[in-house]
């Protein structure tokens, strides 16, 4: 590494890795859990359908934005030095390999351990007699009406068909006779049906969707020779443009602008290997060059052969018509963290709670603690906030109770949750309509804040009880999502929490309440942070020692690293645990020495916060919803908060401890490569493994 670059004062190209190639390493130890054969059989093929559906978030949002850069000429370069264009030729790289890789460990497990297991994927021409007779049945009877050949042409009466977001069709090639020219025309599959369809004969034999419709192509065009049919997908960009400060209804413009993502450029096009130049030439020329109000700037590197089925997300339905638990992790009974035969309000009156789920269930937590404040006749206001709340849930029961009682509801909905916008508009819609206060939106902030508040009047007082938390108020992702989160009546927490809600329904801006114990973005939480690291630095170089662990979704902000580059030259140990996008470069002789870096994942999505600092002897630790990245610190209201009570801290002090040394975790090298540690002995991670 250059000298200068040893100045942590100073930033510089050198010291950090790549954002988005980081993010794409996350989804190489995805991958990696596939192709384990450690994992349970079943979890295997949901690794792999999760690697294609993580790929197409990635490239509608971050190739979608940097394509946009490129089309607009944009040349600014990335912290670590890179263009849109160099950093778009960098991940094209990257990321072909990877999926040839991803086609190699389908293969190896239909061939090898799902076929042991009597689960087989067959091709139409493997099929017997019987079997194609059923299936030529369920064709005509439930496939066939659904279909709508549209021909690839701009002939007069024929404009370019709009090819559909992250659908598999078919692009096939016809003549009108043996000597005719070509004629080109695609066909959808249906997305209300399953892609792939039970043979009929063999148990367990499945055969895709695609095979079907192409072995009927025939009916689709009578009097036609259909020559050759491919499949293809394409990906298109996921970019909403809001203009936040201008819209008069703030529903209605992000209303708008989902309507218009449909058809936003396309990113990305997949195709079968076997398809030929001429064809996917075609369909590359006509997607850079249909209308969009956004310019594309599409081009051969985006176009992702496939040894196999075009787009393996499908894979998770496989293996959900297969509910075998031999073949699965085990069932994971979730703790009741609050003693029965009391209210939640009289437990935390004894002190708080701290909750880690799913090993803690979400039901008999949070929903618990919302459902008792609708029912309770002492509780005079309910006020939280929702992110990704999902589909219909007992929250939004209750808190309609609440209201219909005549309690004080007040709820923060953030509509610019990417991809959950139309569903988190009907929460709005439907909870205002409840006698609800809703709130929507902070121009120019996403609030990805997890809290909720509850006053309570007894004995001529009032009291305040919260949740404080990483994970969303969403029941479907806290079983399959870790997340921490604090119950707690502890006064200047809960004073500091009614003061950001007093914020948000009482002020369209970016909060400016003084915080005496919440670290609340973007008002001090970067500050105070940045204030912990360099506290730990003073005590390392004062002869106190030094340490600070962490555990997050991501760290690439370019303040804080600099800030733990300093901490490292100072003497602090520095231990982190990153799950995702990591920019920061450990174990640089004279930069990042004393920093270490793991990523760990397995059965749970890895989506708690810890942040843990020594202190000289007086250990703090903080919980909550921010990373360390810059969306987090500076364009988000987020809280983090202390956890004060001894029992928690010793809880997340353990939950630290082992993933950092867990022998399955990947370490991250100071070139942003990672390496996974030796062989764990047992070969599931179950609950009691990761339970604390």
């Amino acid at each position: 590494m250059p000298p200068r670059a040893l100045d942590a004062a100073r930033q510089a190209p050198d010291q950090f890795v790549n954002a988005l190639l980081s993010s794409l390493e996350f989804n190489v130890r995805v991958l990696a859990l596939a192709e384990d054969p450690r994992t349970p059989l079943l979890a295997r093929l949901r690794f792999l359908a999760i690697f294609s559906t993580n790929l197409d978030q990635f490239f509608m949002v971050d190739v979608g934005s940097l394509q946009h850069q490129v089309a607009a000429g944009v040349v600014e370069r990335s912290p670590d030095g890179l263009t849109p264009a160099e950093q778009l030729d960098a991940i094209a790289i990257r990321l072909h390999p990877l999926i040839g890789r991803q086609y190699r460990c389908f293969h190896q497990l239909v061939l090898g351990p799902l076929a042991a297991q009597g689960i087989r994927i067959r091709d139409w021409p493997e099929l017997d007699s019987g079997e194609r007779a059923e299936l030529a049945r369920r064709f005509a009877d439930d496939v066939a009406p659904l279909l709508t050949p549209k021909a690839l042409t701009r002939a007069p009466g024929h404009a370019f068909p709009h090819l559909v977001d992250r659908r598999v069709s078919l692009a096939v090639m016809l003549r009108d006779g043996p000597d005719g020219p070509p004629h080109f025309a695609s066909v959808e599959l249906p997305p209300s049906l399953p892609r792939f369809l039970a043979t009929g004969g063999d148990g367990g034999a499945v055969v895709a969707l695609e095979s079907v419709v192409r072995a009927h192509l025939g009916t689709l065009f009578p009097g036609r020779e259909v020559v050759e049919a491919h499949a293809f997908r394409v990906t298109r960009s996921g970019d909403i443009q809001l203009d936040e400060l201008g819209a008069a209804s703030f529903v209605q413009a992000v209303a708008e602008e989902v309507r218009r993502r449909p058809w936003g450029p396309v990113v990305r096009l997949e195709v079968e290997r076997a398809m030929p130049p001429a064809l996917r030439e075609l369909l590359q020329r006509e997607l850079r060059f249909e209308e969009s109000e956004l310019a594309s700037a599409l081009g051969p590197s985006d176009v992702y052969p496939a040894d196999g089925p075009v787009h393996l997300g499908a894979l998770a339905e496989l293996a959900a018509c297969h509910p075998r638990p031999e073949l699965d992790y085990p069932p994971l009974a979730a703790r009741d963290p609050f003693p029965a035969g009391r209210t939640v309000f009289d437990a935390l009156d004894s002190g708080d709670v701290l909750v880690h789920h799913p090993y803690d269930g979400f039901a008999a937590s949070f929903e618990r603690f919302i459902a008792e404040a609708a029912e309770d006749p002492a509780v005079a206001a309910i006020k939280l906030t929702l992110y990704r709340p999902g589909g219909p849930s007992p929250v939004g029961d209750a808190l309609r109770r609440a209201a219909a009682r005549g309690k004080d509801v007040s709820v923060f909905v953030e509509l610019k949750a990417r991809f959950d916008e139309e569903l988190n508009i009907g929460w709005a819609q439907s909870l205002e309509a409840a006698g609800i206060h809703v709130m929507t939106g902070v121009a120019t902030l996403k609030t990805h804040a997890k809290i909720a508040l509850v006053i309570r009047r007894t004995d001529g007082r009032s009291r305040r009880y919260a949740h404080l938390g990483s994970g969303n108020y969403n029941r479907d992702t806290a079983r399959l999502y870790t997340d921490l989160g604090l119950f707690t009546a502890d006064d200047a927490i809960t004073a500091d929490l009614h003061a950001l809600f007093n914020e948000l329904t009482g002020s369209a801006r970016a909060p400016r309440a003084t915080f005496r114990r919440l670290l609340v973005a973007p008002t001090n939480m970067l500050d105070r942070f940045l204030a912990l690291i360099a506290r730990e630095a003073e005590h390392a170089r004062t002869g106190r020692g030094g340490r600070i662990r962490a555990k997050l979704n991501g760290l690439a902000d370019c303040s804080v690293i600099g800030a733990l580059y300093r901490a490292s030259q100072a003497g602090v140990d520095v231990c982190l645990v990153v799950r995702g996008v990591c920019m920061l470069r450990p174990g640089v002789p004279g930069l990042s020495e004393r920093i270490r870096v793991v990523s760990v994942l397995g059965r749970f999505l890895e989506h708690a916060r810890i942040y843990s600092f020594d202190n000289a002897g007086a250990p703090e630790y903080y919980i909550g919803s921010a990373d360390w990245r810059p969306r987090n610190l500076r364009r988000r209201i987020e809280v983090v908060t202390p956890v004060d009570d001894p029992a928690a801290q010793e809880r997340l002090d353990a939950i630290l401890e082992r993933e950092l040394v867990d022998p399955d975790a990947w370490c991250l090298a100071s070139d942003g490569s990672y390496a996974r540690g030796a062989s764990v002995t047992d070969p599931l991670r179950t609950a009691s493994h990761w339970s604390a």
